[in-house]
Protein backbone atom coordinates (compact mmCIF):
# COMPACT_ATOMS: atom_id res chain seq x y z
CA UNK A 1 0.00 0.00 0.00
CA UNK A 2 1.47 2.96 -0.95
CA UNK A 3 2.14 5.71 1.77
CA UNK A 4 0.81 8.91 3.23
CA UNK A 5 1.76 11.60 1.08
CA UNK A 6 2.60 15.22 2.27
CA UNK A 7 -0.81 16.76 2.38
CA UNK A 8 -2.02 14.13 4.96
CA UNK A 9 0.74 15.25 7.61
CA UNK A 10 1.29 18.98 7.89
CA UNK A 11 1.73 21.90 5.53
CA UNK A 12 3.10 25.32 5.89
CA UNK A 13 -0.26 26.41 5.68
CA UNK A 14 0.61 30.57 6.68
CA UNK A 15 2.73 30.82 3.87
CA UNK A 16 0.33 29.60 1.45
CA UNK A 17 -2.48 31.68 2.82
CA UNK A 18 -0.37 34.64 2.47
CA UNK A 19 0.80 34.41 -0.84
CA UNK A 20 -2.55 33.30 -2.25
CA UNK A 21 -4.06 36.66 -0.55
CA UNK A 22 -1.52 38.62 -2.04
CA UNK A 23 -2.34 37.30 -5.41
CA UNK A 24 -4.92 39.80 -5.10
CA UNK A 25 -2.80 42.63 -6.02
CA UNK A 26 -0.83 41.41 -8.47
CA UNK A 27 -1.71 42.19 -12.06
CA UNK A 28 0.81 42.35 -14.56
CA UNK A 29 1.42 38.78 -15.56
CA UNK A 30 -1.30 36.81 -13.72
CA UNK A 31 -4.06 35.43 -15.51
CA UNK A 32 -6.47 37.18 -13.81
CA UNK A 33 -5.56 39.96 -15.82
CA UNK A 34 -6.53 37.92 -19.23
CA UNK A 35 -9.97 37.45 -18.27
CA UNK A 36 -12.03 37.93 -15.38
CA UNK A 37 -13.06 34.62 -14.13
CA UNK A 38 -16.00 33.97 -10.66
CA UNK A 39 -14.43 31.88 -7.94
CA UNK A 40 -10.57 32.10 -9.47
CA UNK A 41 -8.70 29.58 -7.29
CA UNK A 42 -5.18 31.12 -6.42
CA UNK A 43 -2.28 29.96 -8.26
CA UNK A 44 0.13 29.66 -5.21
CA UNK A 45 -2.82 27.15 -3.06
CA UNK A 46 -2.77 24.92 -6.42
CA UNK A 47 0.87 24.93 -6.59
CA UNK A 48 1.17 23.87 -2.89
CA UNK A 49 -1.49 21.19 -3.20
CA UNK A 50 -0.39 19.72 -6.06
CA UNK A 51 3.16 19.40 -4.79
CA UNK A 52 1.94 18.24 -1.59
CA UNK A 53 -0.33 15.21 -2.92
CA UNK A 54 2.50 14.28 -5.45
CA UNK A 55 5.55 14.36 -2.89
CA UNK A 56 5.78 11.56 -0.64
CA UNK A 57 5.70 12.64 3.37
CA UNK A 58 9.23 11.18 5.20
CA UNK A 59 6.92 8.80 7.09
CA UNK A 60 6.61 6.81 4.12
CA UNK A 61 9.74 6.37 3.57
CA UNK A 62 11.06 4.83 6.75
CA UNK A 63 14.35 2.98 5.14
CA UNK A 64 15.78 6.63 4.35
CA UNK A 65 14.31 8.24 7.81
CA UNK A 66 14.11 5.94 10.10
CA UNK A 67 13.79 8.14 13.19
CA UNK A 68 10.84 10.67 13.88
CA UNK A 69 13.85 13.11 14.52
CA UNK A 70 15.19 12.43 10.94
CA UNK A 71 11.46 12.80 9.16
CA UNK A 72 10.86 16.33 11.04
CA UNK A 73 13.99 17.37 9.06
CA UNK A 74 13.35 16.32 6.39
CA UNK A 75 9.20 17.59 6.75
CA UNK A 76 10.65 20.88 7.32
CA UNK A 77 13.12 20.84 4.22
CA UNK A 78 9.77 19.97 2.09
CA UNK A 79 7.97 22.87 3.76
CA UNK A 80 10.85 25.44 3.36
CA UNK A 81 10.49 24.45 -0.30
CA UNK A 82 7.02 24.94 -0.30
CA UNK A 83 7.25 28.08 0.78
CA UNK A 84 9.73 29.31 -1.57
CA UNK A 85 7.89 27.87 -4.59
CA UNK A 86 4.37 29.58 -3.45
CA UNK A 87 5.85 33.28 -3.66
CA UNK A 88 4.76 34.61 -6.89
CA UNK A 89 8.52 36.47 -8.04
CA UNK A 90 9.54 32.64 -7.83
CA UNK A 91 7.18 31.61 -10.21
CA UNK A 92 9.21 31.55 -13.35
CA UNK A 93 12.35 30.57 -11.46
CA UNK A 94 13.49 27.37 -13.18
CA UNK A 95 16.27 26.10 -10.80
CA UNK A 96 13.87 26.23 -8.21
CA UNK A 97 10.71 24.75 -10.67
CA UNK A 98 13.69 21.93 -11.05
CA UNK A 99 14.22 21.01 -7.67
CA UNK A 100 10.20 20.56 -6.98
CA UNK A 101 9.85 18.51 -10.24
CA UNK A 102 12.38 16.35 -9.04
CA UNK A 103 11.10 16.05 -5.91
CA UNK A 104 7.98 15.01 -7.73
CA UNK A 105 9.97 12.56 -9.84
CA UNK A 106 11.41 10.54 -7.00
CA UNK A 107 8.11 9.81 -4.95
CA UNK A 108 6.14 8.79 -8.16
CA UNK A 109 9.06 6.40 -9.46
CA UNK A 110 9.61 8.87 -12.47
CA UNK A 111 5.91 8.38 -13.68
CA UNK A 112 3.63 10.90 -11.77
CA UNK A 113 0.44 10.80 -12.84
CA UNK A 114 -1.69 13.04 -15.30
CA UNK A 115 -3.89 15.80 -13.35
CA UNK A 116 -7.34 15.39 -14.64
CA UNK A 117 -9.50 18.78 -14.02
CA UNK A 118 -13.44 18.41 -16.18
CA UNK A 119 -14.35 21.84 -14.99
CA UNK A 120 -11.02 23.75 -15.31
CA UNK A 121 -12.74 27.12 -15.03
CA UNK A 122 -9.82 29.89 -15.19
CA UNK A 123 -7.11 27.24 -15.50
CA UNK A 124 -5.43 27.58 -12.33
CA UNK A 125 -4.87 23.90 -11.73
CA UNK A 126 -3.64 22.43 -15.12
CA UNK A 127 -1.84 25.64 -14.82
CA UNK A 128 -0.01 24.75 -11.80
CA UNK A 129 0.20 21.44 -12.91
CA UNK A 130 2.06 21.87 -15.91
CA UNK A 131 4.32 24.71 -14.42
CA UNK A 132 5.28 21.09 -12.12
CA UNK A 133 6.39 19.34 -14.92
CA UNK A 134 2.98 17.67 -15.03
CA UNK A 135 0.58 15.86 -18.20
CA UNK A 136 -2.33 18.55 -17.92
CA UNK A 137 -5.90 17.38 -18.86
CA UNK A 138 -8.57 20.31 -18.62
CA UNK A 139 -11.78 20.92 -20.02
CA UNK A 140 -15.12 22.61 -18.45
CA UNK A 141 -18.76 22.95 -20.01
CA UNK A 142 -18.59 26.66 -20.64
CA UNK A 143 -17.40 27.79 -23.89
CA UNK A 144 -15.92 30.75 -22.34
CA UNK A 145 -13.70 28.57 -19.91
CA UNK A 146 -12.35 26.92 -22.76
CA UNK A 147 -11.27 29.42 -24.64
CA UNK A 148 -9.35 30.56 -21.29
CA UNK A 149 -7.91 27.15 -21.13
CA UNK A 150 -6.57 27.24 -24.41
CA UNK A 151 -5.24 30.41 -24.39
CA UNK A 152 -3.49 30.08 -21.27
CA UNK A 153 -1.96 26.46 -21.00
CA UNK A 154 -2.67 24.60 -24.69
CA UNK A 155 -1.44 26.93 -27.31
CA UNK A 156 1.31 28.55 -25.51
CA UNK A 157 3.58 25.59 -25.17
CA UNK A 158 2.97 24.50 -29.01
CA UNK A 159 5.45 28.07 -29.49
CA UNK A 160 7.81 27.61 -26.82
CA UNK A 161 11.26 29.48 -27.61
CA UNK A 162 10.15 29.68 -30.79
CA UNK A 163 11.21 33.73 -32.12
CA UNK A 164 8.26 36.04 -33.25
CA UNK A 165 6.60 35.87 -36.45
CA UNK A 166 5.38 39.72 -36.70
CA UNK A 167 8.16 41.20 -39.95
CA UNK A 168 10.64 42.44 -38.54
CA UNK A 169 10.58 41.25 -34.66
CA UNK A 170 12.39 38.29 -34.83
CA UNK A 171 15.75 39.97 -35.21
CA UNK A 172 15.10 42.40 -32.70
CA UNK A 173 16.47 39.57 -30.34
CA UNK A 174 18.63 36.65 -29.88
CA UNK A 175 17.23 34.30 -27.84
CA UNK A 176 13.48 33.57 -27.26
CA UNK A 177 12.96 31.63 -23.98
CA UNK A 178 9.49 29.95 -23.04
CA UNK A 179 6.31 32.06 -24.61
CA UNK A 180 8.61 35.24 -24.77
CA UNK A 181 8.12 35.17 -28.87
CA UNK A 182 4.31 34.54 -28.57
CA UNK A 183 3.76 37.76 -26.26
CA UNK A 184 5.34 39.86 -28.26
CA UNK A 185 3.11 38.50 -31.25
CA UNK A 186 0.17 38.90 -29.29
CA UNK A 187 1.46 42.41 -28.60
CA UNK A 188 2.88 43.49 -32.26
CA UNK A 189 -0.59 41.74 -34.05
CA UNK A 190 -2.60 43.61 -31.60
CA UNK A 191 -1.00 46.86 -31.89
CA UNK A 192 -1.37 46.27 -35.76
CA UNK A 193 -4.98 45.52 -35.45
CA UNK A 194 -5.55 48.65 -33.56
CA UNK A 195 -3.94 50.99 -35.43
CA UNK A 196 -5.48 49.58 -38.37
CA UNK A 197 -9.42 49.76 -36.70
CA UNK A 198 -8.37 52.95 -35.34
CA UNK A 199 -7.95 54.30 -39.41
CA UNK A 200 -11.32 53.02 -40.14
CA UNK A 201 -13.97 53.53 -36.80
CA UNK A 202 -11.33 55.69 -34.85
CA UNK A 203 -13.82 58.88 -35.86
CA UNK A 204 -16.36 57.47 -33.79
CA UNK A 205 -14.38 57.35 -30.84
CA UNK A 206 -14.07 61.01 -30.34
CA UNK A 207 -11.17 62.57 -27.17
CA UNK A 208 -13.05 64.21 -23.79
CA UNK A 209 -12.34 67.41 -23.17
CA UNK A 210 -10.99 68.40 -19.78
CA UNK A 211 -11.75 71.00 -17.59
CA UNK A 212 -8.26 72.94 -18.50
CA UNK A 213 -9.18 72.63 -21.82
CA UNK A 214 -7.06 69.77 -22.86
CA UNK A 215 -8.04 66.64 -24.51
CA UNK A 216 -7.77 63.08 -23.12
CA UNK A 217 -9.08 59.90 -24.60
CA UNK A 218 -12.07 58.21 -22.70
CA UNK A 219 -11.86 55.01 -21.12
CA UNK A 220 -15.79 54.23 -20.86
CA UNK A 221 -19.26 55.75 -21.76
CA UNK A 222 -21.67 55.18 -18.93
CA UNK A 223 -25.41 55.01 -20.62
CA UNK A 224 -28.79 54.44 -18.96
CA UNK A 225 -31.93 52.47 -20.48
CA UNK A 226 -34.83 54.80 -20.40
CA UNK A 227 -38.36 54.21 -20.05
CA UNK A 228 -41.42 56.64 -20.62
CA UNK A 229 -42.84 57.09 -17.08
CA UNK A 230 -46.39 55.39 -17.05
CA UNK A 231 -47.61 58.57 -14.64
CA UNK A 232 -50.17 60.62 -17.66
CA UNK A 233 -49.20 63.66 -15.22
CA UNK A 234 -45.46 63.09 -16.12
CA UNK A 235 -44.46 61.11 -19.00
CA UNK A 236 -40.91 61.62 -18.71
CA UNK A 237 -38.40 59.77 -20.06
CA UNK A 238 -36.57 58.40 -16.64
CA UNK A 239 -33.55 56.46 -16.28
CA UNK A 240 -32.90 52.84 -15.40
CA UNK A 241 -30.46 52.70 -13.19
CA UNK A 242 -29.21 50.35 -10.49
CA UNK A 243 -26.50 52.41 -8.83
CA UNK A 244 -25.21 56.05 -9.09
CA UNK A 245 -22.07 55.26 -7.87
CA UNK A 246 -19.08 55.86 -10.45
CA UNK A 247 -16.36 55.00 -7.88
CA UNK A 248 -16.26 55.02 -3.84
CA UNK A 249 -12.75 54.91 -2.93
CA UNK A 250 -12.62 57.06 0.19
CA UNK A 251 -10.81 60.58 -1.39
CA UNK A 252 -11.86 60.09 -4.36
CA UNK A 253 -15.91 59.02 -4.30
CA UNK A 254 -17.85 59.96 -7.63
CA UNK A 255 -21.67 59.83 -7.94
CA UNK A 256 -24.11 60.41 -10.85
CA UNK A 257 -26.81 63.32 -9.49
CA UNK A 258 -30.00 63.28 -11.95
CA UNK A 259 -31.95 66.49 -12.63
CA UNK A 260 -34.97 67.26 -14.24
CA UNK A 261 -35.00 70.51 -15.84
CA UNK A 262 -37.82 71.87 -18.33
CA UNK A 263 -36.83 72.72 -21.81
CA UNK A 264 -39.31 73.73 -24.82
CA UNK A 265 -38.83 70.02 -25.87
CA UNK A 266 -41.05 69.20 -22.41
CA UNK A 267 -38.99 68.38 -19.09
CA UNK A 268 -35.89 65.78 -19.18
CA UNK A 269 -33.26 64.17 -17.13
CA UNK A 270 -29.81 65.97 -17.06
CA UNK A 271 -26.71 64.15 -14.93
CA UNK A 272 -23.55 66.09 -13.32
CA UNK A 273 -21.15 64.42 -11.34
CA UNK A 274 -21.01 64.64 -7.33
CA UNK A 275 -18.10 64.33 -5.28
CA UNK A 276 -19.18 65.32 -1.69
CA UNK A 277 -19.38 62.23 0.47
CA UNK A 278 -21.93 63.69 2.50
CA UNK A 279 -24.40 64.22 -0.53
CA UNK A 280 -23.51 60.57 -1.87
CA UNK A 281 -26.11 58.04 -2.41
CA UNK A 282 -27.30 56.05 0.47
CA UNK A 283 -28.95 52.69 0.34
CA UNK A 284 -32.58 53.92 0.60
CA UNK A 285 -32.08 55.92 -2.66
CA UNK A 286 -29.05 54.79 -4.97
CA UNK A 287 -30.45 54.01 -8.15
CA UNK A 288 -33.72 53.38 -9.08
CA UNK A 289 -34.67 49.86 -9.96
CA UNK A 290 -34.53 47.27 -7.70
CA UNK A 291 -36.38 43.99 -7.63
CA UNK A 292 -39.73 44.04 -8.04
CA UNK A 293 -39.76 47.50 -10.47
CA UNK A 294 -38.43 51.17 -10.80
CA UNK A 295 -39.05 54.44 -9.33
CA UNK A 296 -39.40 57.71 -11.67
CA UNK A 297 -36.66 60.08 -10.67
CA UNK A 298 -39.13 63.31 -11.76
CA UNK A 299 -42.34 62.36 -9.80
CA UNK A 300 -40.83 59.53 -7.46
CA UNK A 301 -43.94 56.91 -9.40
CA UNK A 302 -43.86 53.39 -8.75
CA UNK A 303 -43.01 51.65 -12.14
CA UNK A 304 -43.69 47.68 -11.71
CA UNK A 305 -41.13 45.62 -14.16
CA UNK A 306 -44.28 44.20 -16.17
CA UNK A 307 -44.46 47.63 -17.45
CA UNK A 308 -40.93 48.06 -18.51
CA UNK A 309 -41.19 44.72 -19.84
CA UNK A 310 -44.17 45.19 -22.07
CA UNK A 311 -41.97 48.51 -23.47
CA UNK A 312 -39.17 46.29 -24.22
CA UNK A 313 -41.25 44.22 -26.38
CA UNK A 314 -42.72 46.94 -28.04
CA UNK A 315 -39.57 48.19 -28.66
CA UNK A 316 -39.90 51.46 -26.54
CA UNK A 317 -36.69 51.53 -24.76
CA UNK A 318 -33.84 53.99 -24.92
CA UNK A 319 -31.00 55.07 -23.57
CA UNK A 320 -29.47 58.42 -22.25
CA UNK A 321 -25.63 59.34 -21.82
CA UNK A 322 -25.14 59.79 -18.02
CA UNK A 323 -21.51 59.84 -18.00
CA UNK A 324 -17.75 59.57 -19.15
CA UNK A 325 -14.99 57.93 -17.50
CA UNK A 326 -12.01 59.82 -19.02
CA UNK A 327 -7.54 58.80 -18.32
CA UNK A 328 -6.51 61.10 -15.91
CA UNK A 329 -2.86 61.26 -14.60
CA UNK A 330 -2.71 58.33 -12.68
CA UNK A 331 -6.60 58.29 -11.95
CA UNK A 332 -9.52 58.49 -13.42
CA UNK A 333 -11.77 61.50 -14.24
CA UNK A 334 -15.65 61.74 -14.46
CA UNK A 335 -16.98 64.10 -16.66
CA UNK A 336 -20.64 64.95 -17.06
CA UNK A 337 -22.87 63.57 -20.69
CA UNK A 338 -21.64 65.47 -23.92
CA UNK A 339 -24.06 65.72 -26.52
CA UNK A 340 -21.87 65.46 -29.30
CA UNK A 341 -20.43 62.45 -27.70
CA UNK A 342 -23.94 61.08 -27.45
CA UNK A 343 -24.77 62.04 -30.91
CA UNK A 344 -21.75 60.38 -32.33
CA UNK A 345 -22.66 56.85 -30.72
CA UNK A 346 -26.15 56.95 -32.61
CA UNK A 347 -25.33 55.53 -36.32
CA UNK A 348 -27.09 53.17 -37.74
CA UNK A 349 -26.89 49.39 -37.14
CA UNK A 350 -23.66 47.91 -39.68
CA UNK A 351 -24.50 46.02 -42.64
CA UNK A 352 -23.54 42.33 -42.55
CA UNK A 353 -23.92 41.73 -39.08
CA UNK A 354 -25.29 37.95 -37.74
CA UNK A 355 -28.45 38.44 -36.70
CA UNK A 356 -29.03 35.00 -35.03
CA UNK A 357 -32.18 34.37 -32.54
CA UNK A 358 -31.48 33.74 -28.77
CA UNK A 359 -32.96 31.05 -27.03
CA UNK A 360 -36.42 31.81 -25.51
CA UNK A 361 -35.09 31.57 -22.21
CA UNK A 362 -32.25 30.48 -20.10
CA UNK A 363 -31.23 30.36 -16.70
CA UNK A 364 -29.66 33.82 -15.35
CA UNK A 365 -30.13 35.06 -18.52
CA UNK A 366 -33.31 37.27 -19.14
CA UNK A 367 -33.06 39.65 -21.47
CA UNK A 368 -35.65 38.12 -23.61
CA UNK A 369 -38.13 39.19 -21.77
CA UNK A 370 -37.11 43.00 -22.74
CA UNK A 371 -37.53 42.55 -26.32
CA UNK A 372 -33.40 41.36 -27.25
CA UNK A 373 -34.80 38.58 -29.12
CA UNK A 374 -31.49 38.64 -31.20
CA UNK A 375 -27.54 38.61 -30.25
CA UNK A 376 -26.82 41.58 -32.05
CA UNK A 377 -29.67 43.60 -29.31
CA UNK A 378 -26.98 43.05 -26.83
CA UNK A 379 -25.15 46.02 -28.20
CA UNK A 380 -25.13 49.25 -29.42
CA UNK A 381 -24.65 49.89 -32.83
CA UNK A 382 -21.07 51.36 -32.24
CA UNK A 383 -20.05 48.53 -30.33
CA UNK A 384 -21.36 46.33 -33.54
CA UNK A 385 -19.28 48.68 -35.87
CA UNK A 386 -15.93 47.58 -33.55
CA UNK A 387 -17.21 44.27 -33.70
CA UNK A 388 -17.34 44.06 -37.35
CA UNK A 389 -14.07 46.12 -38.29
CA UNK A 390 -12.13 43.97 -35.58
CA UNK A 391 -13.48 40.36 -37.66
CA UNK A 392 -13.09 42.07 -40.77
CA UNK A 393 -9.46 42.50 -39.91
CA UNK A 394 -8.27 38.95 -38.59
CA UNK A 395 -7.66 37.26 -42.22
CA UNK A 396 -5.65 40.41 -43.03
CA UNK A 397 -3.49 38.73 -40.72
CA UNK A 398 -2.59 36.24 -43.56
CA UNK A 399 -0.84 38.85 -46.06
CA UNK A 400 1.33 40.11 -43.64
CA UNK A 401 2.66 37.11 -41.93
CA UNK A 402 2.89 35.30 -45.31
CA UNK A 403 0.97 32.26 -46.80
CA UNK A 404 3.79 29.68 -46.21
CA UNK A 405 4.25 30.70 -42.75
CA UNK A 406 0.34 31.08 -41.99
CA UNK A 407 -0.10 27.18 -43.05
CA UNK A 408 3.06 25.91 -41.13
CA UNK A 409 1.22 28.25 -37.94
CA UNK A 410 -1.95 26.96 -38.90
CA UNK A 411 -0.84 23.14 -38.62
CA UNK A 412 1.45 23.51 -35.34
CA UNK A 413 -2.10 24.85 -33.70
CA UNK A 414 -4.36 21.64 -34.53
Amino acid sequence: MAGRKLIEVALPLEAINRESAREKSIRHGHPSTLHLWWARRPLAAARAVLFAQLVDDPSARPEEFPTEEDQRRERERLHDLIERLVVWENTRDEKLLAEARAEIQKSTDGNPPPILDPFAGGGTIPLEAQRLGLEAHASDLNPVAVLINKALIEIPPKFANQPPVFPGLADTKQDWRGAEGLAADVRAYGQWMRDEAEKRIGHLYPKAQLPDGTESDVIAWIWARTVRCPNPACGIEMPLVRSWWLGKKKGKEAYIVPSVVSSKGGRHVVYSIGHDPAAAPTATNDGTVGRVGARCVACDASVPLAYIRDQGQAGALSANLMACVVEGNRRRIYLTQDDSHEEMARIPRPPGVPDGEMPPAAPSFRVQAYGMKKYVDLFTARQLAALVTLAELVPNIQGLVGFRLWESLSRRLC
